[in-house]
């Protein structure tokens, strides 16, 4: 229960932040994606299963937050099969900035692509070669850069909410 209740919080707090906060910034490339970063984080600690609720649950509200201006679900599905492959890197032992920053990485990646292709297959007409290059190096960028801060307090946040087992 406590996990869900994290979980919760930190989805919300990252979509009001990311809505709110973070996308009215003119940053000089594009913005980070913070809901990823949260998503990134619970997976690492949780495993594929949990990661893809979150990252389904978590996707599924940016969907229908406003200004989203996109179909409903392709977040979703991005955020899900992200969740899962993050998780699947569970570890029960900490892992280096340097691995978690490379899975940030390739998880950015992911969503960019995942998000464009399911757009591209809709017939999105915002969906250029050219948006999607940029959109992808931008969000790299800026989540690499803020994953050794928020991933570590996600994750250290999931890790106290565990219940403890003792055998």
């Amino acid at each position: 229960m406590r996990r869900c209740v994290l979980a919760a919080v930190v989805v919300v707090t990252a979509l009001l932040l990311q809505v709110g906060v973070v996308n009215p910034l003119d940053l000089p490339v594009g913005q980070p994606d913070l809901v990823l970063l949260c998503v990134v984080a619970l997976a690492l600690v949780a495993g594929p299963t949990w990661g893809t609720v979150v990252g389904f649950a978590a996707g599924l509200t940016a969907d229908v937050m406003p200004p989203a201006d996109h179909a409903l679900g392709r977040l979703a599905m991005a955020y899900a099969l992200v969740g899962y492959a993050a998780g699947l890197l569970e570890d029960v032992e900490e892992r280096s900035v340097v691995t978690t920053v490379a899975v940030v990485a390739g998880a950015s990646a992911a969503v960019v692509l995942l998000f464009a292709g399911v757009g591209a297959l809709l017939g999105d007409p915002r969906v250029d070669a050219s948006s999607v290059a940029h959109s992808l190096a931008a969000t790299i960028l800026y989540d690499v850069i803020l994953a050794p801060f928020i991933v570590p307090l996600v994750s250290g946040a999931a890790r106290r909410a565990e219940p403890v087992t003792t055998y």
